[in-house]
């Protein structure tokens, strides 16, 4: 299992490395500079020169790829151009809380609905409720959660006025983009419960299972949902990642203050360090939720052996 668990960070850190040039090389195609560009222009020429080189933007790309890669390797992700010279990794732990709250929302919310609807969807195969959650499936993933949100916020917000429509106030501000989020979650979980378990519940152990008499509550929480929760695990590491650090769309029109609008705004205003910043953030995290992922299925199915018995190399 360690020999695994080192190999996998080995790959991951090259993935990570990887991540990082390709967005590095793209945002120096970005037009214009961090800098304001109408204040800029009117600045002489020298005083133009001198604040490129204060900030290494007059290098060749190449050398301040490798100064950014070894600052970086310290844990120095610089300075942002926006926000007054303060420090990247400042800046985005000001603004993880909100996309943190809103999203750990949305999974709770969706994880609990969805596996409910798609064990008793699967249970209750060819029923309403078999039905009722194909259909939430589909309005799910067919409708985006931006459309979601403008619907939330016009309805309950606006027309009857029980959750704030918008901004960061308190806790209830957080209620209605989890919600917003949580629509696709609940689609997706539902429906990948539901498929796997109408497989699952064909097999020859739950036959064998329910032909001994066992109690069908007890065969279908010992076996069948276990041996079922695997392909949710593996589309729960991304989402996951994408709800905790934050929804560009969801955000912006609840004007909350969090990753994804720190993202936006960043690119507005080409903003390197922040946008790198982000970018190592959220790949980080992506990747180690991966590898979170790969260890449990090994907890959730027995069957499935990583490196600790020589055969996962």
């Amino acid at each position: 299992m360690f020999r695994y668990i080192c190999k996998r960070i080995v790959y991951l850190l090259i993935t990570l490395l990887i991540i990082l040039t390709t967005t590095f090389f793209l945002m120096k195609k970005l037009p214009g500079t961090p800098f304001d560009s109408e204040r800029f222009s009117l600045l002489p020429p020298e005083q133009q020169t001198q604040m490129l080189e204060k900030y290494g933007l007059n290098d060749p790309v190449i050398v301040q790829y490798g100064k950014y890669i070894l600052n970086v390797a310290k844990g120095d992700f610089g300075t942002s151009f926006f926000y007054s010279g303060q420090p990247v990794s400042g800046v985005i732990l000001g603004r993880i809380g909100p996309s943190a709250l809103i999203g750990l929302q949305a999974i709770l919310i969706g994880l609990s609905i969805g596996l409910i609807l798609g064990i008793i969807a699967a249970w209750r195969h060819n029923s309403g409720i078999d039905y009722f959650t194909m259909v939430i499936a589909v309005l799910g993933v067919s409708v985006p959660n931006f459309v979601a949100a403008a619907l939330l916020q016009y309805f309950i917000g606006l027309k009857w006025g029980i959750l704030p429509v918008a901004f960061w106030e308190s806790w209830k501000c957080s209620i209605l983009p989890s919600v917003a989020l949580s629509f696709s979650v609940t689609a997706m979980i539902a429906r990948f419960m539901r498929t796997e378990m109408l497989d699952v519940l064909e097999q020859d152990y739950i036959v064998t299972a329910k032909a001994k008499g066992l109690n069908q509550f007890k065969v279908l929480m010992r076996h069948a949902v276990r041996n079922s929760i695997i392909p949710v695990v593996t589309i729960l590491g991304p989402i996951v990642v994408n709800l905790l650090t934050g929804s560009l769309a969801v955000e912006n029109i609840y004007s909350i203050p969090g990753i994804g609008s720190l993202f936006v705004d960043s690119i507005k205003t080409n903003d390197y360090s922040t946008i790198m910043g982000i970018t190592v953030f959220y790949s980080s995290f992506y990747i180690f939720v991966m590898l979170v992922v790969d260890v449990l299925y090994s907890v959730i199915d027995p069957r499935i052996r990583l490196a600790s018995n020589g055969k996962g190399d």
